[in-house]
């Protein structure tokens, strides 16, 4: 049994879409993990429950982590470190990127989880837009300053990856308590991607990856997060080519909103009321209707909301 503090509202509803079922012709249902209840919602939550056990066991003073200036990852641990009045210090960039080649463009507002994030008193230290490693060695740069003022850090990866965070979408599986012939979520760190897949290995449920980032070497990261969850925790891990995953739906790049992400957007708030964040949900959901426009929907799906609802209000108009 693994240490947790309880910070979400769980299980989350999963539902049936009676209007957009009607309209592709299939079953559709939903899991509303935008609808945890912890810091704004979504699906950070349940890795964070783990994460923060961790930190709280080994007395740290400060975790460390880093990401983009709208990571959602990064407002729910700032809200689960201050529950336990730990200071929270993050590495971040307006747009990190794999290659200066991979440098995506589009306009941020101040708005959305910046906003959020100053509730919880998330101490930023800003850099310069570079790579996605350099900022990870900033990050380790802050955890070497901290430590030389003794602070007992806890360092955290980027979106909180880890075998740990994986085994909280293993248990997240167990919620549901029906089967599904496909399911679908967005993918990026991948623990959600990756838990999934291994809570439904050896069943005939189809777990579908839609990346958020244009970087074709995420694959070699979900194959090794895989890898790593099933060393530590007596599991067989996916292997590569059992892994569904595409890159057909970033758009413009990471932290960019899509057109076809739009109007997947416009397509589930107007058929069921629901809305989805432009970064990461909507772009998996734009890979479900496109499924459906091609009648490559199985009869019955399932699609896996992460959340990110904040950034809504971080995208000028």
């Amino acid at each position: 049994m693994f240490p947790r503090i309880p910070l979400c509202i769980l299980p989350t509803p999963c539902h049936f879409l009676p209007n957009l079922s009607r309209q592709l012709g299939t079953e559709i249902w939903i899991k509303r993990d935008d609808l945890t209840g912890f810091a704004g919602g979504g699906n950070k939550g349940r890795k964070l429950e783990f994460l923060l056990a961790e930190a709280v066991n080994k007395k740290a003073t400060a975790i460390v982590s880093c990401g983009a200036t709208q990571s959602n990852f990064i407002r729910q641990l700032g809200a689960a470190a201050s529950t336990q009045g730990i200071k929270t210090h993050v590495a971040s960039m307006h747009a990190p990127y794999e290659t200066p080649d991979r440098k995506p463009s589009g306009t941020l507002s101040q708005g959305g989880n910046p906003q959020l994030d100053s509730l919880f008193q998330i101490q930023r230290h800003h850099f310069a837009d570079g790579t996605w490693d350099d900022l990870e060695s900033y990050a380790d740069q802050i955890q070497r300053d901290l430590e030389a003022q003794g602070e007992t850090v806890f360092r955290i990866p980027i979106g909180g990856s880890s075998p740990t965070s994986v085994h909280a979408f293993v248990l997240a599986a167990q919620e549901l308590t029906q089967p599904f012939d496909l399911i679908i979520t967005a993918s990026s760190s991948g623990s959600t991607h990756m838990g999934l897949a291994h809570a439904f290995a050896g069943t005939n449920t189809k777990i579908f990856g839609i990346s958020a980032d244009p970087d074709p070497e995420l694959l070699d990261d979900l194959v090794s997060l895989s890898e790593s969850y099933a060393q530590d925790f007596v599991s067989t891990p996916i292997q590569r080519t059992s892994i569904n995953f595409s890159l057909d739906f970033v758009g413009p790049g990471y932290g960019v909103p899509s057109p076809d992400g739009t109007q997947a957007q416009l397509t589930l708030a107007q058929t069921e009321g629901i809305l989805l964040d432009p970064i990461y949900s909507a772009k998996a959901f734009a890979a479900l209707l496109d499924l459906a426009h091609h009648n490559q929907l199985p009869p019955k799906t399932l699609f896996w909301h992460t959340g990110g609802l904040p950034t809504l209000f971080a995208y000028e108009a």
